[in-house]
């Protein structure tokens, strides 16, 4: 009865990305609010995991985070060097990574791993702050974005990134609507590491987002992966719209 007790308990923890190292097959992303996880990564003996390469970490972080990139030969060695009874919160772009790695750990005996619900690509979104070392002179600023997206008639930008597993999907479908005569929208490409204070002022959460502009106004937001098809379809409306409109 004792150890049904205990069972129940572990299952009706709030958090649940937070992972008992008996049962390593329930890590997944946090259920709970990015703030109430921000707040507990604040404590003073957590320690906060970047699972992405350390190219990716030199450009921006988490704040005290430490970089443990799960495809690292020294994975095993770095893992030894951190402590499995203090709270571990883990992060990648959204999720991928940082679950392959709190799955490790939980395996390893670590006490509680949290993975950051959304990943750094929602962190930044949500305005939270990071350590950024981007080239200076690579950001927007919102005159230059706002001047981008009124180059055209239709402005289509696709928030992504070449780390991004997600992103790389997508390049192909607009590849090819660039190369499709007649489709009316203007591709911009957004690097999002390179614009993360424009990530955060417009509030892009998950990578990739495409983002339609038509007289410097957002006229659609769609995050996650989309069909040729599909934005064919956005962009042809809006322009019988606007010619109804008018």
């Amino acid at each position: 009865m004792k150890q049904l007790k205990q069972l129940l308990f572990l299952l009706l923890i709030p958090l649940g990305g937070i992972v008992n190292a008996q049962s390593p097959a329930a890590v997944k992303e946090s259920s709970g609010s990015l703030a109430s996880v921000a707040t507990k990564a604040k404590a003073r003996d957590a320690q906060i995991l970047d699972a992405r390469t350390s190219e990716e970490f030199a450009q921006n972080h988490l704040a005290g985070a430490i970089n443990i990139d799960p495809a690292s030969l020294t994975l095993e060695k770095d893992i030894a060097r951190l402590s499995k009874d203090k709270p571990t919160f883990v992060y990648s772009i959204a999720n991928g990574r940082s679950v392959a790695l709190a799955k490790k750990l939980s395996e390893q005996g670590f006490r509680e791993v949290i993975v950051l619900p959304g990943g750094i690509a929602n962190w930044i979104g949500s305005g939270y702050p990071i350590v950024n070392n981007a080239k200076k002179g690579v950001s927007l600023s919102p005159a230059q974005f706002e001047t981008l997206t009124a180059s055209s008639d239709f402005v289509l930008v696709d928030f992504g990134s070449k780390y991004c597993g997600a992103c790389k999907k997508l390049i192909p479908v607009l590849d090819t609507l660039e190369k499709k005569s007649g489709f009316a929208a203007k591709i911009v490409r957004i690097e999002a590491y390179d614009q993360t204070e424009l990530l955060k002022a417009l509030k892009i959460n998950q990578l990739p987002t495409l983002v339609l502009y038509h007289g410097k106004k957002q006229v659609w937001k769609k995050a996650g992966q989309s069909t040729a098809a599909e934005i064919e379809a956005v962009v042809a409306q809006h322009q019988t719209e606007l010619a109804k409109g008018n």
